[in-house]
């Protein structure tokens, strides 16, 4: 009895015992930043001038498989996991078609003091042909993991209206993510927000902090969350949401005046988002706690 009580405490230390921290690796190769995690491929940060935009892909789980989805026939604008507007002053910066509209790198740095997380420096600017261009923004990117081996995003972005700047009511704006197919409702996934809301159905237009969207991978589960910071402008914005497996805080597509946004040449806007790649759905996940902590940085 009492070495089944020992091997039981012993049990039970090991359990209580943190993870230990994930080494993170970044390589810069062109036009890319390849992130490696405990020598398993994670995702990489494309940012070609030939790009619409910069944007990851792919974006893998802790399992090694994709959790997004870049482009299709029908959607070829949604690029995994991006940032991006349309309608800002007459241009395009999320549809295809550089001559709408693209949002250019000028330079994409690494800097690395932690062997378990580093941060991405981006500055880019919203130009089109025969146009002023409207916005520079700076995005800070910071790549870590959890304690408990999820896999965990940061993505900063300041934008700076170099003109005073409309955006029309539009659909198509800011920071989302397009799901692997696997994932999807369609295909058996689940898309919940932090209300306890379900697919499309229960999530479209509504406000919340954050939505995660699981399905089965193998014998296991595997998703995305993405969470918006409340210090941001229009937080908690209401959700485009779409079974097939697309989601983005959206708060272009529910302005105050129900026809667009304005804002003044010299303002800046801060906007912050967490994505959170993780196993389990999102109560073993424990996406809510994730929230909380986040919440309160």
């Amino acid at each position: 009895m009492k070495i089944i009580a020992s091997l039981i405490l012993c049990f039970t230390f090991i359990a209580q015992l943190p993870t230990m921290a994930q080494k993170i690796k970044a390589n810069k190769v062109g036009d890319r930043i390849d992130v490696i995690i405990d020598g398993q491929f994670f995702t990489s940060y494309h940012f070609a001038e030939n790009e619409k935009y910069p944007f990851f892909f792919p974006v893998n789980g802790p399992s090694g498989a994709l959790v997004t989805s870049m482009r299709n026939g029908i959607y070829p604008h949604h690029s995994s996991l991006f940032f991006g507007c349309d309608r800002v002053n007459g241009g395009n910066y999320w549809q295809e078609g550089l001559d709408r509209g693209q949002i250019v790198s000028l330079r994409a740095e690494i800097e690395q003091e932690k062997e378990n997380e580093l941060t991405i420096f981006n500055e880019c600017i919203w130009t089109r042909p025969g146009a002023n261009a409207p916005i520079k923004d700076f995005r800070v990117i910071k790549i870590s993991t959890t304690a408990d081996g999820a896999y965990q995003i940061d993505f900063d972005v300041t934008m700076e209206m170099l003109e005073d700047v409309t955006i029309e009511k539009t659909n198509h704006s800011l920071f989302s993510a397009r799901m692997d197919q696997d994932l999807n409702v369609l295909n058996g996934g689940t898309m919940i927000n932090a209300e306890g809301d379900k697919g499309e159905k229960g999530t479209f237009g509504k406000p919340s902090s954050w939505i995660d969207f699981y399905g089965n991978r193998g014998e296991g589960v595997e998703g995305l969350a993405l969470m918006q910071h409340p210090s941001n402008d229009w937080y908690p914005s209401p959700w485009f949401t779409r079974d097939y497996g697309f989601i983005s805080p959206t708060p272009m597509y529910w302005p105050e005046n129900e026809k667009g946004t304005q804002l003044k040449k010299g303002d800046s806007i801060n906007l912050k988002y967490r994505v959170i790649v993780h196993q389990g759905d999102h109560l073993e996940a424990d996406i809510a706690g994730k929230f909380d902590t986040y919440s309160k940085n």
